[in-house]
């Protein structure tokens, strides 16, 4: 797999590689809405962003911001 230190985004098998979940898993639960991250969709493409994933694996606290949230 390409190296993805340099993106501010991975793509959802590579967040499922971080994760340690399987490719498969990591859809599902981005088409729930269950990751732990926010999924942004870029047309067809899923990606998360990377430093809220490492935040998330580095065992910081989760905010998810959503429709209707002062992110101020």
């Amino acid at each position: 797999m390409g190296s993805h230190r340099g993106r501010a985004t991975l793509t959802i098998e590579e967040a499922a590689e971080r994760l340690g979940v399987s490719r498969k898993h990591a859809y599902e639960l981005a088409a729930a809405d269950r990751l732990p991250v926010a999924v942004i969709r870029l047309g067809r493409r899923l990606v998360v962003g990377r430093a809220a994933l490492e935040r998330v694996l580095a065992g910081e606290p989760i905010r998810r911001e959503g429709p209707g949230d002062d992110a101020t």
